[in-house]
């Protein structure tokens, strides 16, 4: 297997830049500066060490869900996982303009993206369980890697930083508290209630309308715009009442 430094030789010499991250460099260039040191090793072990490159890739992506995480002040354990950290990333982040927050095809084109997405991050995690330089001690040689596959790593996980930071950074806005919002949409809140009576598990009684506020946010989001602007139309006396979704 050829040395680092003679695969550097033969990429020079094929004319091929060396490996830039970009999204990542436009994360740190935007307030993430804690992550620039991530950012210019995962550049170098493309080339110089292939299996450290899935070590940093991972480590990348989780820096960045952390911080926006915590930049939206959501709580998270520290123990959590990259693939759930990103879940939960996914679930806050406004994906979506406000002018096409309604568009129920668009929205499953979108969910299909990030669906993608998620499946890259696992695989990001398994290459760096498998083939990782720095990752859990094991008492049998690694699969040796070479540069073309810790691009794939790196490339995945630039993309993947660059959309999420992007993303978050459009809207800044501290999100209002998930109570204040619930309480908010006091109306839908007992339409559902009403259509779909409490949730008893053991001799406990939840309502239906938290529950759904609770397990899918960006549903009850939804559907309680949905409900508002049936509301509008009668109130203007273009309308039948709204009702809460089956």
């Amino acid at each position: 297997m050829a040395s680092a430094s003679a695969e550097r030789t033969q990429v020079a010499e094929a004319g091929t830049p060396p490996f830039v991250m970009h999204g990542a460099r436009d994360a740190v260039a935007c307030g993430l500066v804690h992550i620039e040191q991530q950012v210019h090793a995962l550049d170098l072990a493309v080339a110089e060490n292939p299996g450290l490159a899935f070590d940093l890739a991972k480590t990348l992506v989780e820096s960045v869900c952390r911080a926006v995480l915590g930049e939206r002040s959501i709580a998270f354990d520290e123990a959590d996982d990259l693939p759930r950290l990103f879940k939960m990333a996914s679930k806050h982040l406004p994906f979506l303009p406000t002018s096409a927050s309604d568009a129920a095809e668009t929205r499953k084109s979108l969910a299909q993206t990030l669906s993608g997405l998620s499946t890259a991050i696992r695989g990001i995690c398994e290459l760096r369980n498998q083939c990782g330089f720095a990752s859990h001690g094991v008492g049998a040689p690694r699969p040796a890697m070479e540069s073309v596959q810790a691009l794939l790593a790196a490339e995945a996980a630039d993309t993947i930083v660059g959309f999420l930071h992007r993303v978050h950074r459009q809207d800044r806005t501290p999100p209002p508290s998930p109570r204040a919002l619930y309480d908010a949409n006091r109306p839908f809140n007992d339409s559902i209630d009403e259509t779909h009576g409490p949730i008893r598990i053991f001799e406990i009684e939840l309502r239906a309308s938290e529950v759904l506020f609770q397990m899918e946010p960006e549903t009850y989001r939804i559907y309680a715009a949905e409900f508002d602007e049936e509301a509008e139309r009668v109130d203007a006396g273009i309308g039948a009442p709204p009702e809460a979704a089956p």
